[in-house]
């Protein structure tokens, strides 16, 4: 109990004398016995209780308890990384802020981030950490701090995750099999990546000089005849992956 604060409410009633941490900050009314307490302070916050003195010299006693709360302010996000490779690195994100009697909640863009596999919530809530991310944690993150009085977001963060390359397809324009000597064919290779691929041409296995997403072959020889492939490879994640081959197949009689 805040007995200092009983005290001045007592000697409020039968005297008006009031404590000096209270002096222009406190009403008390005689004739309801209560008490009006204004420019709350930290300090403020315990439990309080009034006796009062009934016709016939009874006494009569009451008790409360008050929380003062310290508004939620300043609310940041900081990382431990932001340039992050899928399936291999981990990140945590620590939310930190002014106020009293914090609750915190993350949300990666509009949907709330809960614990699960790969998600874990330390420290309150107010630390968030991410194991072997995916392309889908880029973000933004966001942390939201709230008490009974306030609340407070934080600024949003986004990470860049490399991934890939996955899904490369090679595609040929004719896209038969079969080819008349002397005609031209076009092969082209893509992937889904980030960043970017380089791309590598093979013909049964052999590599070829001519790098990049296009491969033209011009007044096709019989020589040029097999299984055309494309690989990927991605040099922030370090991986690379083969397309599917594409059979060319030339016909007729060199000269």
């Amino acid at each position: 109990m805040k007995t200092a604060v009983t005290d001045f409410i007592l000697l409020g009633i039968l005297s008006d004398s009031i404590g000096p941490d209270y002096v222009g900050r406190i009403t008390l009314s005689k004739s309801t016995g209560s008490l009006e307490l204004r420019n709350l302070t930290l300090s403020d916050s315990g439990g309080y209780r009034v006796t009062l003195t009934v016709d016939g010299g009874n006494q009569e006693t009451g008790s409360t308890r008050l929380e003062i709360l310290d508004p939620v302010s300043n609310v940041m996000v900081t990382v431990s990384d932001i340039d992050l490779v899928e399936f291999n690195s981990s990140v945590r994100l620590s939310c930190s802020s002014s106020g009293s009697s914090l609750s915190f909640l993350w949300l990666n863009g509009s949907s709330e981030v809960t614990a699960r596999d790969r998600v874990q919530l330390t420290d309150g809530g107010s630390t968030l950490t991410i194991v072997n991310v995916t392309r889908y944690d880029q973000g933004p993150f966001t942390c939201k701090v709230s008490n009974a009085v306030s609340n407070g977001t934080s600024e949003p963060v986004k990470f860049s995750i490399s991934y890939g390359p996955d899904d490369v397809n090679l595609k040929k324009i004719p896209s038969q099999v079969h080819y008349a000597l002397g005609s031209n064919v076009d092969l082209s290779c893509s992937a889904v990546s980030s960043p970017s691929v380089q791309f590598k041409w093979f013909l049964n296995g052999d590599l070829l000089p001519d790098p990049g997403p296009d491969l033209r072959l011009m007044n096709i020889q019989i020589n040029q005849t097999g299984n055309y492939s494309c690989q990927a490879f991605n040099n922030k994640t370090l991986r690379y992956q083969m397309s599917q081959p594409a059979a060319i197949i030339v016909l007729g009689k060199s000269e």
